[in-house]
């Protein structure tokens, strides 16, 4: 068996593929490193973190952040020149790990540094809001999405719903 040499690394791509950026809205999965379980403070506070892009780069339409990971769904607001995806998830994650490891007296990494996107097609968007809304009631964390402390999404009714910080962690 004869193998034919590569001139380059066929494995690096991961890195280096051009991630479309368009119009359509965006499903994103970011997890914390080695899975470890962010305290309810640190839920909060990459909560916030995720938040304040809303209306700034970002249009939000979902987030929940569970105990190892969190989801997004936003489109990119329209402008002369859209900021990239990666330096929005860079500045998000980059925020909420500063803000972490202050709290918690620690350094390093929280995030791992790929995340997971998805531009969504036409009929997909209801499927990944759902999806993001009853993540929590999936995993059993809570019997109603809403009960859930670190979940904000719009509604017909609420395009821009307000998030009530947690202060009391009794239910964790």
């Amino acid at each position: 068996m004869n193998f034919v040499k590569l001139k380059r690394n066929p494995y690096r791509y991961r890195r280096t593929l051009p991630h479309i950026q368009d119009s359509v809205p965006l499903f994103i999965t970011f997890n914390t490193l080695n899975r470890w379980v962010l305290p309810p403070e640190a839920r909060s506070i990459a909560m916030e973190s995720c938040l304040f892009e809303h209306n700034r780069r970002v249009l939000l339409h979902a987030v929940v952040i569970m105990p190892e990971h969190g989801h997004l769904l936003f489109t990119i607001i329209e402008s002369a020149d859209p900021p990239p995806l990666h330096q929005i998830l860079g500045d998000i994650k980059g925020a909420s790990s500063h803000n972490i490891n202050k709290l918690l007296g620690r350094k390093g990494h929280v995030w791992e540094e790929e995340s997971m996107d998805r531009a969504t097609r036409e009929n997909e968007r209801e499927y990944y809001r759902n999806y993001i809304i009853h993540n929590p009631v999936k995993r059993g964390l809570v019997e109603h999405p809403d009960d859930y402390p670190w979940l904000w999404y719009e509604t017909e009714d609420q395009p821009d719903p307000k998030w009530n910080r947690p202060v009391n962690f009794a239910k964790e």
